[in-house]
């Protein structure tokens, strides 16, 4: 999977529930854009390091120069199984591949990474190898998922998969990185962003998003990215 100069490109990824990106420097030397909470994991190669991205609960500016990077994005709830580690004890972090995986593991994906041409189909492979030998997903929280996704409020949602509170928010800890109400909050987040990209105005997209107005979209938005959403849009996060 080829990038162009400052491109970014991603694909279907081969284990269900994820994707294979890569991104190449901007060009003119700029640095990595803001990533925004969207719920996802991301196994991660860049300049020699092997990194886990945990869930956000706020905006994360990389730091640093310019980097290639390669990753493999885990969509909400499918990367715990798969990488052996609690999405809330990576949660707002950025951690070592080494602190969760065995050094033998570790180091034969390093090699495996330092002479490949596509990195980002190297850590595909590794985690397509790891899955056959874990456990799947919870399917009931890839139901919440769905539910969360298209707006279907949170308490509903409990009684319809049959999870008392106290349950569903141990185990969304676990799968998510924290509890379902914040996981609708980022979703509906990035239900906004979309609506707003595509060019609707501000106003419609905070009741299509399922705000109770816009200023309301504005507060939220602001409390978790930092920016405003026009600010968002300029920079493209």
């Amino acid at each position: 999977m080829a990038t162009a100069p400052g491109g970014y490109a991603e694909r279907a990824a081969r284990l269900p529930g994820a994707v294979v990106w890569a991104k190449a420097p901007r060009a003119g030397g700029a640095g990595a854009g803001l990533v925004l909470p969207d719920g996802c994991m991301d196994l991660l190669w860049s300049e020699g390091r092997l990194l886990v991205a945990g869930p956000d609960t706020r905006a994360y500016a990389p730091g640093g120069p310019p980097a290639h990077w390669a990753g493999l994005r885990f969509f909400p709830g499918t990367a715990p199984a798969c990488l052996g580690v609690p999405a809330h004890e990576v949660r707002d972090r950025r951690v070592d591949l080494a602190d969760l995986w065995p050094a033998p593991a570790v180091r034969r994906l390093r090699a495996r990474l330092e002479t490949a041409r596509d990195p980002a189909a190297v850590l595909e492979e590794a985690a397509l190898e790891r899955a056959e030998r874990a456990k799947g997903p919870d399917p009931l929280l890839r139901h919440l998922v769905a539910a969360l996704e298209a707006g279907r409020p949170v308490a509903a949602t409990a009684d319809e998969l049959g999870l008392g509170a106290r349950l569903l928010h141990r185990r969304s800890l676990a799968a998510f990185g924290y509890g379902p109400k914040t996981l609708a909050r980022v979703l509906r987040m990035q239900r906004a962003l979309a609506l707003a990209r595509g060019g609707v105005p501000f106003a419609q997209t905070a009741v299509r998003a399922g705000y109770a107005d816009q200023a309301h979209l504005s507060r939220d938005v602001r409390a978790l990215c930092g920016r405003t959403l026009g600010e968002l849009l300029r920079l493209g996060g």
